[in-house]
């Protein structure tokens, strides 16, 4: 695959260049997708919105050794994938007090506007219930899962991103879908 006709390496190109303006493009690109994700590796929103700015500091940073070899969402989500990594060891070494909201649950998904109320309560319950069997599992199944769902990246580009094999993804994957059945099935009881 030619990623060099890429519109993301165009910019990295660009801004690599001294074209500061190509920043940007790429963060109005990226930050909503970045943001979604670090949202669900982190579980809190101001920290997350910190580490999708910090990505793109960093990405701003190695913007003169960044080469196209593979795809400019392996690259971005790699950096992401390591700031919320470093953020996890951070708070493991500094707990904290976490503020949720009043049912103390984080909400990822906003509630259909044109759902009657009871539906909306209900879809907001799953919600609320599957976001917190995905927080409890380990980061690395939870990054695996979330590439591979919410960012639909395929085996090989998560792989890339996170630096393993192609299988430990699929191993991943199949892991996480499991505990997350399993742990759906004793919350909803």
């Amino acid at each position: 695959m030619d990623f060099t006709q890429d519109a993301d390496v165009v910019l990295m190109q660009r801004l690599a260049d001294g074209e500061d303006l190509a920043l940007n493009e790429l963060m109005s690109r990226w930050r909503e997708r970045v943001a979604a994700f670090l949202l669900r590796m982190v579980g809190d929103h101001a920290t997350a919105m910190d580490l999708v700015q910090e990505t793109f500091v960093r990405l701003y940073t190695s913007r003169h050794s960044y080469r196209p070899t593979a795809a400019f969402s392996t690259y971005l989500f790699h950096i992401a994938t390591n700031l919320a990594r470093s953020h996890a060891r951070w708070k493991g070494r500094h707990p904290t007090v976490p503020m949720e909201d009043e049912q103390g649950t984080l909400i990822h998904e906003p509630v259909d506007p044109q759902l009657q109320p009871d539906e909306a309560a209900t879809l907001h319950e799953k919600t609320a219930l599957v976001n917190r069997a995905i927080a409890a599992l380990s980061a690395e199944l939870r990054e695996a899962l979330l590439l591979f769902t919410v960012e639909d990246m395929g085996h090989a580009e998560i792989a890339a991103t996170l630096g393993c094999s192609p299988k430990a993804i699929e191993v991943r994957i199949y892991r996480a879908r499991q505990l997350l059945k399993e742990a759906v099935a004793k919350l909803s009881m």
